[in-house]
């Protein structure tokens, strides 16, 4: 299974392919950043980010597509370019036929760093690490990419137990509660 993580936004969009080596350990597959020139009117931006996005998931055919959901923006500017290009993103996966889930950066600081607070280096050392690189990826949009995808594939096999137990206790009648 590949999960392509994709950190959103409308001047850099990072990206990052993550599978499972032989001993089920994560290993980074491929990872990028997608740039639109600030210069270039809005709409002529959101167009080529959404054929490069088009071209990315073609060419990497992942099997889930992870977005960070956006939260929290201080700056009103920035907060509407990332949103679009979050809504390219979802909207580019969803017609590649993929699986999409979304976290927000907290959940994904929490998964991979296991702190919700993490600064952006933690997250950068902590994905080196866990993948097994040889640099930090830089920019940082390549890092919290990763770090999107490498936390859907830890949390994933949890999330899939929880519900199927969840299933099964409503199946026999107890909705899930002791009794």
């Amino acid at each position: 299974m590949f999960v392509l993580g994709v950190d959103p936004g409308l001047s850099r969009c990072g990206y990052g392919l993550v599978g499972r080596r032989a001993d089920g350990s994560p290993a980074a597959a491929a990872a990028g950043v997608l740039e639109t020139d600030p210069d270039v009117a809005v709409h002529r931006r959101l167009w080529t980010l959404q054929r490069e996005l088009r071209e990315l998931l073609a060419d990497l055919r992942p099997d889930v597509v992870v977005v960070e959901r956006v939260f929290f923006q201080v700056n009103v500017r920035t907060a509407m370019s990332v949103g679009q290009a979050s809504g390219l993103a979802l909207a580019a996966a969803a017609e590649a036929g993929c699986e999409v889930v979304q976290y927000t950066a907290n959940e994904v600081k929490q998964a991979v760093v296991g702190y919700g607070a993490a600064t952006k280096e933690q997250v950068q050392r902590m994905v080196t690490s866990l993948l097994g690189l040889a640099a930090v990826p830089r920019p940082p949009d390549v890092a919290d990419a990763l770090a999107l995808a490498a936390c859907h594939l830890t949390t994933m096999p949890l999330a899939r137990a929880v519900a199927a137990a969840t299933a099964a206790g409503t199946a026999v009648g107890t909705g899930g509660r002791p009794g």
